[in-house]
């Protein structure tokens, strides 16, 4: 009895361990996503053609002429150019570390506030839109796939040509078609909530495509399963079926694709606010990236990357939400 125990004790240890190094694990991959993400800006930022005290003489005059070199040196001395590329990349990882974004060459203040300002529209498409992509994928998983008829059929067709389509140019059909046509939403979407649906569809049509094939191949592979038969044997529905036991199941993968799918929203969320002519990430960046303010493109991709560690450790937690039986690890 006393061997049982300890062991016992031992095996309860260890699972009372699991959430913690789970957590260990994730904050360090975490640092080194975001450290590898600070390096990639950092680099951005030397690697560009032309000198960046130029460039910054050029965003801030307006002019396109070459600057004296009392100018150059000044600019130099101020955002510390000047000095070894390792001292200046030590500097900046500490700026990093304490928030500090740097500050926008055109605008003249600190690009973690011009980023905070913008951002909030940006991740609320985002999320909209991975929410309603996962919304389409589930009902129409759930009500045809796995059923060999021409509905299902018609489905995979559907979700192939979907997830192929870019979302650039299907923004702009359903604004020519439902906007500028049929006149049943607005022309610029701006912050309203019917300002939002042209949008988000057009973000999530595309993702659908991807969660769909991906959800429906393993429904239609749990379908098949005993567990399945014998619930059916029990006397449950066949709906009862494919959303209580089949379902839960066949979006785990779909689940693991979330976290890249957000990233991938995130960038594609920029270029739909453009169409739509909406606040967010968009147009400041499409600014930024004619006038080469580079900080402000930095900070982005820094942001992104914090925003991509964050979601993906979600993902993990939905994991073990919807099978407990995965382990964290």
């Amino acid at each position: 009895m006393t061997l049982i125990s300890m062991a016992g004790n031992d095996a309860m240890r260890i699972i009372a361990h699991q959430p913690v190094v789970w957590a260990a694990r994730r904050i360090l991959s975490g640092v080194v996503v975001v450290w590898a993400a600070a390096t990639f800006a950092f680099l951005i930022q030397c690697v560009l053609p032309g000198d960046r005290a130029q460039i910054i003489i050029n965003v801030t005059s307006g002019n396109v002429g070459s600057a004296s070199a009392a100018e150059l040196a000044a600019i130099n001395a101020k955002y510390g150019f000047d000095q070894p590329l390792a001292v200046q990349y030590g500097r900046y990882i500490l700026q990093v570390l304490h928030g500090d974004l740097g500050e926008s060459y055109q605008q003249h203040r600190p690009v973690a506030a011009i980023i905070a300002e913008q951002i909030g529209p940006t991740i609320a498409l985002a999320i909209a839109a991975l929410v309603t992509a996962w919304f389409i994928a589930i009902l129409t998983t759930l009500f045809i796939a796995g059923r060999d008829n021409t509905w299902s059929k018609l489905l995979n067709v559907t979700q192939v040509f979907l997830a192929t389509v870019p979302p650039y140019w299907l923004a702009t059909i359903l604004l020519v078609l439902f906007a500028v046509k049929l006149r049943i939403f607005p022309v610029i979407g701006g912050n309203s909530p019917i300002g939002l649906v042209l949008p988000t569809l057009a973000l999530a049509l595309e993702l659908s495509g991807f969660f769909g094939q991906v959800i429906q191949n393993e429904f239609t592979r749990v379908l098949e399963q005993p567990f399945v038969t014998s619930a059916r044997a029990r006397g449950m529905s066949d709906f009862a079926v494919r959303l209580r036991h089949v379902l839960r199941h066949a979006a785990l993968p779909g689940i693991t694709l979330s976290g890249w799918a957000l990233g991938k929203l995130l960038s594609g969320a920029i270029l739909i606010e453009v169409v739509f002519a909406r606040q967010g990430l968009g147009g400041v960046l499409v600014a930024a990236t004619s006038s080469r303010d580079v900080p402000i493109v930095s900070g982005a991709v820094l942001i992104s990357a914090g925003l991509f560690v964050l979601v993906s450790a979600i993902a993990d937690l939905t994991y073990r939400v919807v099978d407990p039986r995965i382990k964290l690890t």
